[in-house]
C-alpha cells in the first residue's frame, strides 16, 4: 500500500514538471496567413487602398522602401492636389502596415517578435512588387524592380 501511494505521488508530479515549457524550446514559425479577425480587418483595408495606389506605383511616383513602407518618389510632375492625395494614401497605407505587423505578431502569440514579422512581411511585399515598380534601398537610392 505504501508503494502504491509513492507511485501515485510520483505520477501526479510528472504532469506538473512536464507542463513547464522548456526555456530553449523552438518557437513555432510565424503564420503570415493567419485568419484572425484583427488580421482580416487590416488586410481588407490594405486591399481596398491598393487599387487607388496602383496608378501611383505604375507612374513611378511612389515606391516601396527597404523598410517595408511606401514613399513618395517623384512628385515633380504631380499637381498639388494629386500630391496631397498620394501623401494621404501613403500615410494611411503605412499606418495600416504597422497595424498589420502588430496584428500578426499578436495573433501568432509573438507580441515581442514584431521585428521578425517585419522581416517576413518585407520579403513578401518585395516579392509581390511588380516589374518596373520602384524600390528604395536602405541608403535612399531608387531603382526599378527588374
Amino acid at each position: 500500500m505504501k508503494q502504491c501511494a509513492l507511485l501515485l505521488l510520483a505520477c501526479l508530479a510528472l504532469p506538473v514538471s512536464a507542463a513547464e515549457p522548456a526555456k530553449d524550446a523552438a518557437k513555432p514559425p510565424i503564420n503570415l496567413d493567419i485568419g484572425t479577425p484583427p488580421v482580416i480587418v487590416v488586410k481588407h483595408a490594405l486591399a481596398q487602398r491598393t487599387s487607388r495606389l496602383v496608378r501611383f506605383y505604375e507612374a513611378g511616383e511612389i515606391g516601396l522602401g527597404q523598410d517595408g513602407f511606401i514613399y513618395l518618389r517623384d512628385s515633380a510632375k504631380m499637381s498639388l492636389a494629386k500630391r496631397q492625395i498620394a501623401e494621404k494614401l501613403i500615410d494611411a497605407e503605412n499606418e495600416e502596415r504597422k497595424a498589420l505587423i502588430q496584428a500578426l505578431a499578436d495573433s501568432n502569440g509573438r507580441r515581442n517578435d514584431e521585428a521578425e514579422v517585419w522581416v517576413l512581411m518585407r520579403e513578401r511585399w518585395q516579392k509581390q512588387w511588380k516589374s518596373g515598380w520602384w524600390l528604395r534601398d536602405a541608403e535612399g537610392n531608387w531603382s526599378k524592380k527588374p
